[in-house]
């Protein structure tokens, strides 16, 4: 067990005051919360104690849209938008073995925790490789590459101790039906033999919005029927071939794909009517305020989306695309980027920010009795932060100063399960060392033989 006391509980959980002062938390041995409150802690005998010294507690962040495959690849298409962004990126990794996909991914997972990221939406890159987009679809096909090279992405976010959902691309440009289905399958059926208490599902890399096969969005809501999964598609994310990409959106409403279990990522290039039409049916929507930003892809129109009832979550997206993987700096860039799209200081309100980044999230991927929040019965994954080290000064509005106060700075533990995986940047994996060395040995010598970047 662990008790850890002395501590500014912030729990996102609606039965509760926004933050609990000199508040406790007891954990169970099997890593669940087992009791929280204020004041005198119980007596746990054999417990051991983290003292936090008035420190926050709060919910690790859920990041409900992620490519962590991408962590080694930082500072390429820094000049583009989306599609030409991805040629630089996804350029790179058609040359990837499973071996530096493993690595690579491993990196990614190890730097979420790192920055209080304990549960991630992962999409993994796909068996095809990319090609350059041409008129708003894939110019043909790329290589199909072994399964070893999407398996081996999932066994290092195994390896990583960070909780996730793994979501695998169906390339339906390639093969008859029955093989497409056959190799997610594969892909599934290798979730299931994984950790459970990491794993917590499988999904469909949803992949309408590029695709140039008019039943793609059939053959999705297939696979989520056969194999009993959630769907996340990239879409209405960028602001070339629009009209295009809003054609898209009846492939999935004429393919019944519309309902909870279909969350769209980005969601920036809407109309009114395909919000109504979305929210109406119960999908939800992953916002990625700090991608969107960089690759001037657009502001989401949250006004409107979260008026009309639809579930939003946040997520960090790619390393490559966000550059820094920190949650506050994405709570922040979203809070701003909506105040200063509508001019209202209270169009998006720091504690709702902190909700959707990690309860709100939860929700929408559908494992919120697992995480999110600091609630008995619920993992105890939690960020320990103090706003005393570096000092933010008088804690006026305490959940407002940890959402707009607080950074990686204040950051000093993260805690999965109620076990430490990381103390001031520093993992406590055995394989993070060699996660690093493997990435700045690898990428470097990939690139010198292919002659990348470009």
């Amino acid at each position: 067990m662990l008790l850890v006391t002395n501590a500014l509980v912030i729990t996102v959980a609606s039965d509760q005051p926004d933050v609990i002062a000199d508040g406790w938390m007891l954990v169970a041995d099997d890593g669940r919360i087992d009791s929280l409150g204020s004041g005198t802690a119980p007596t746990a005998a054999g417990a051991r104690v983290l003292d936090v010294g008035g420190a926050f507690v709060a919910p690790g962040f859920v990041s409900s849209h992620s490519h962590l495959f991408t962590s080694g690849l930082r500072g390429l298409g820094v000049d583009q938008t989306l599609y030409g962004w991805c040629d630089s990126m996804l350029g790179f990794t058609a040359g990837m073995s499973a071996e530096n996909i493993y690595w690579s991914s491993l990196h990614g997972a190890l730097d979420f925790l790192s920055n209080g990221v304990t549960t991630a939406f992962d999409f993994t890159d796909p068996r095809l490789s990319w090609v350059p987009m041409v008129d708003g679809v894939r110019s043909g096909n790329g290589a199909l590459r072994d399964l070893d090279y999407v398996l081996r992405q999932a066994d290092a976010k195994a390896d990583s101790g960070i909780r996730y959902i793994n979501a695998v691309g169906m390339d339906v440009t390639v093969g008859t039906d029955d093989e497409i289905f056959e190799r997610l399958g594969a892909a599934v059926a290798h979730d299931a033999a994984a950790d459970h208490h990491r794993m917590l599902g499988s999904a469909v890399f949803g992949a309408v919005q590029w695709s140039p096969r008019r039943d793609a969005a059939e053959l999705e809501v297939e696979a989520m029927r056969r194999f009993g999964i959630i769907n996340q598609a990239h879409f209405l994310e960028t602001r070339q071939e629009v009209e295009l990409q809003r054609s898209k959106f009846e492939w999935y409403a004429g393919a019944g794909a519309l309902g909870p279990s279909l969350i769209f990522g980005h969601f920036i290039q809407t109309t009114p009517e395909i919000i109504d039409r979305a929210a109406a049916a119960g999908s939800g929507m992953s916002w990625q305020p700090a991608s969107n930003g960089r690759l001037a892809s657009g502001i989401a129109d949250l006004g409107h989306i979260r008026a009309s009832g639809m579930r939003v979550g946040v997520g960090l997206d790619d390393q490559a695309c966000t550059d820094v993987s920190d949650p506050w700096q994405n709570m922040r860039i979203g809070i701003y980027q909506q105040r200063a799209a509508t001019g209202d200081p209270n169009a998006m309100s720091p504690a709702d920010m902190l909700r959707m980044h990690t309860l709100g999230s939860a929700q929408v991927l559908g494992i919120d009795a697992h995480v999110g929040s600091l609630e008995p019965g619920k993992f105890a994954d939690f960020v320990v932060v103090d706003p005393r080290s570096p000092d933010v000064g008088p804690l006026w509005h305490p959940l407002e100063t940890y959402v707009l106060s607080t950074s990686l700075r204040n950051l000093k533990q993260v805690y999965v399960g109620g076990e430490l995986v990381d103390e001031n940047g520093v993992s406590t994996n055995p394989l993070a060392a060699e996660a690093s060395a493997r990435v700045h040995e690898q990428l470097p010598a990939l690139a010198a033989r292919n002659g990348w970047p470009a």
